[in-house]
């Protein structure tokens, strides 16, 4: 049950319902070739996505990472290495230049939309 909503240069595709996510977690969804990691912070009923891959070792697998804060800054910490990457700027809380990409969500009806731009699509990041 993919739906897509397009605006001028950027699509709300419909990720997944409210109860696929794990609450104070994260799950990893699909748009075209690209891996987004979707956050719920239930404690704070926030929502947050950003690419997939950690930028440090190239593993995608921030969507398995623990989430928390830093300063009410909500972060994710790569499961690999422990660094951290704020939820709403992508920068690296760890003190690296390196950075994640975000995405804005919005919840209706019970399903998590994300927002994409159309070069996400078919993003092949290595």
């Amino acid at each position: 049950m993919i739906q897509h909503k397009t605006d001028l240069k950027s699509t709300w595709f419909a990720a997944c319902r409210v109860e696929d996510v794990v609450h104070n977690g994260g799950v990893c969804v699909q748009y075209g070739d690209n891996q987004i990691a979707l956050f719920y912070f239930t404690r704070r009923n926030e929502w947050y996505a950003t690419h997939n891959q950690c930028p440090h070792k190239k593993q995608m697998a921030l969507s398995r990472g623990m989430i928390g804060t830093k300063n009410e800054e909500p972060k994710v910490a790569c499961p690999f290495h422990k660094k951290t990457f704020s939820l709403i700027t992508g920068e690296c809380l760890s003190g690296d230049e390196c950075s994640i990409k975000t995405y804005p969500v919005r919840v209706e009806n019970n399903i998590v939309f994300i927002n994409v731009g159309e070069e996400d699509k078919t993003a092949i990041n290595f």
